[in-house]
């Protein structure tokens, strides 16, 4: 009689419960996978034979049929290893599947001798299961720490073929992982970087607007000007994440393989830095099986594009759609997939090909017309999207001779945490909305409220700046962070003047 177990596979960063079936008819040797297996699934046969072998179990020598329901979606990868050997040593009644484990999944990779390796999305395979109404997960014991983040669902850690037997017939029992404890509060990590750099006033206001607003920045200045320090001391200034951001995120990186085996939680806002040499697959996400971009990988986080117009512009235009949305969609034939992509953009360029542009020291030695060149490089649609544009120039000697002063950091980061709070009462009641960058065109007026004399100024700098209706609206995203960082309710005159002052002129 045919066997049936649960085991489980990822799509994007969704999980999908997969049913194996195993079968043993006939006198032919023959190993038989169908349910539209990959190259992986199909080595599967290979693996399994071996490590049932070298764990001291007799191999069938009838005819092996394994199906992974439902056939229609594609399989892919190692994970159904523990499965198909576990389906097949039930069909040949090695062991007997408890009542007690008929709503258990079970995941993981073997090894030729029978151990078991780790595999990718085990902490998605765990939200699936806990949301099924699962009892049970038997997965490999590296992924034991990330897969008990989740409450309620007991997370067997799993060693061997030959142990998870023991386990399953009553003989030595495997303890499940306790469930992991969240610390009350999230955890404050120190800032090292923001606090050592030098001067640049201009450059670490527009910081602290972009990390109380999660507005996306562009800086535009000639090379060791700190384009990149500034950058990187970013995160530092961000609030923590939530434990509901947490797991949000551990899950992308889970799914994509990149879960450090000492960090099951991670804590700290991802930090990206793709270099220009990136694909578009490889920045937004996609290939054959899609997998997450760079874009999801900074989601909650930072998206840092250094020499901004040295990235191809097909990859660039990439983009424009995922900062609108704060997701990228991948499509394919038979299946279309969405990864969250709510990330602050970063971004630096220098001004010319030799970088002195602006440089008051050192003169350009590039023509105008290569000039002109370099800086199309970059259309002006993404442009548009950057919320605050400024220049980055020069450090003076005084600044470099200036002692540091890590005390205002403290103040710094506090007056940003409390500006979020403001935006998170300002749209309790629309849950997709978190900071003012993500405000609506349609809410604007609803929610930046502007007097007679702010239309006016804002009226005179359209005209100036060539500000398209998309950066009028960032204008005013802009300045309404700038009120909160003030704790103004109201959007003054002041506040619209300096958030222009990060507006690049557009005109040429």
């Amino acid at each position: 009689m045919p066997s049936k177990i649960y085991s489980a596979t990822t799509f994007g960063l969704d999980s999908q419960l997969i049913e194996v079936e195993a079968d043993l008819i006939g006198e032919a040797a023959k190993f038989i996978v169908v349910g539209l297996p990959d190259v992986a699934v199909q080595e599967a046969r290979e693996r399994v034979r071996s490590a049932i072998k070298n764990s001291d179990f007799a191999f069938p020598r009838q005819k092996i049929t394994v199906n992974l329901a439902p056939a229609d979606l594609k399989k892919t990868g190692p994970i159904f290893d523990l499965p198909i050997a576990v389906a097949i040593l039930i069909t040949k009644r090695v062991l007997e599947l408890p009542l007690s484990e008929q709503r258990s999944v079970f995941i993981g990779e073997l090894a030729l001798n029978g151990k078991l390796r780790p595999i990718n999305g085990a902490l998605a395979i765990a939200m699936m299961a806990k949301k099924l109404n699962l009892e049970n997960l038997y997965l490999p014991a590296d992924n034991a720490p990330e897969a008990s983040l989740i409450q309620g669902l007991k997370i067997f850690p799993v060693d061997s073929l030959a142990r998870l037997v023991q386990h399953l017939k009553g003989k030595k029992l495997i303890k499940p992982c306790p469930a992991s404890q969240f610390p009350d509060h999230p955890a404050v990590h120190q800032s090292k970087i923001f606090p050592a750099i030098k001067g640049q006033a201009q450059a670490k206001r527009a910081l602290e607007i972009t990390a109380a607003g999660n507005h996306n920045l562009l800086m535009i200045g000639p090379p060791g000007s700190g384009k990149t320090l500034l950058a990187r001391s970013l995160p530092e200034l961000l609030p923590p994440l939530t434990l509901a951001e947490s797991l949000e995120v551990t899950k992308i990186y889970s799914v994509a393989g990149l879960l450090p085996t000492d960090q099951p939680l991670i804590s700290e806002r991802p930090f990206r830095n793709p270099h220009h040499t990136a694909s578009g697959t490889a920045l937004v996400g996609g290939g054959s099986f899609p997998k997450p971009g760079e874009i999801t990988l900074a989601h909650r986080g930072v998206l840092f594009l250094d020499e901004l117009p040295e990235f191809p512009r097909s990859v660039l235009e990439n983009l424009r759609q995922p900062l609108e949305d704060g997701l990228v969609t991948v499509a394919r034939a038979s299946q279309t997939l969405q990864f969250p992509a709510s990330f602050t953009l970063v971004a630096a360029a220098n001004p010319c090909p030799c970088g002195f542009l602006t440089d008051t020291e050192k003169e350009c030695q590039c023509l105008p017309t290569q000039i002109l060149k370099y800086q199309k490089r970059v259309s002006g649609p993404l442009l548009d999207r950057f919320d605050l544009q400024i220049e980055v120039p020069r450090i003076k000697f005084i600044d470099l001779q200036a002692e540091a002063a890590p005390d205002k950091i403290q103040a710094l980061t506090k007056n940003i945490a409390e500006a979020r709070k403001i935006q998170l009462e300002r749209f309790k009641n629309i849950p997709e909305i978190l900071t003012n960058s993500e405000i609506p065109g349609q809410n604007i007026e609803q929610y930046c409220p502007i007097d007679e004399t702010g239309k006016k100024l804002l009226k005179e700098a359209m005209h100036r700046l060539h500000l398209s209706a998309r950066g009028y609206h960032r204008v005013i995203k802009v300045a309404r962070t700038i009120a909160d960082l003030a704790h103004s309710p109201t959007i003054k005159t002041e506040h619209l003047a300096e958030a222009l002052q990060f507006r690049i002129n557009q005109e040429n």
